[in-house]
């Protein structure tokens, strides 16, 4: 089983930090009046929705997305309705933390069964003997 994390959606949403800003693309003349793409940023250092431990986990993980100032940002501009891109970029960002805050369970080592080894040499067999019969035989 995996170890589930204590994580205060809530509280984390509550400290998203959103900015609508123009979006590329087609669209016509509309694209150049309507700021449709959402812009998310949360700031992983000065989150109360997060334990410490939570924290490191995602520093460590996510190092390469964090910016200069330990900011975490996220853009979406999918749909043409700003609402939409609001609710699919926290949808994102929600499921970025929940997979990385997920503690793996270790793989334990297992060997083959003397059963299973013996079945496989018995197989590696037959097929050597079948490839063998395939062979013209010698005239000495």
């Amino acid at each position: 089983m995996q170890e589930t994390s204590t994580l205060n959606k809530d509280q984390v949403v509550k400290e998203l930090r959103y900015k609508a800003i123009r979006s590329g693309g087609a669209g016509g003349q509309h694209v150049n009046k309507v700021s449709t793409k959402i812009e998310l940023s949360f700031d992983l250092a000065g989150s109360n929705g997060l334990s410490e431990t939570e924290k490191d986990r995602l520093y460590e993980k996510l190092e390469n997305r964090l910016n200069k100032e330990g900011s975490l940002l996220l853009q979406c501009d999918e749909t043409r309705s700003q609402y939409r891109n609001k609710e699919l970029v926290t949808q994102r960002f929600l499921n970025l933390l929940e997979n990385l805050l997920k503690v793996q369970k270790k793989r334990k080592k297992t060997k083959p069964s003397k059963t299973a080894k013996e079945k496989r040499l018995r197989a590696k067999q037959k097929t050597a003997e079948k490839k063998a019969g395939r062979k013209k035989p010698d005239l000495d």
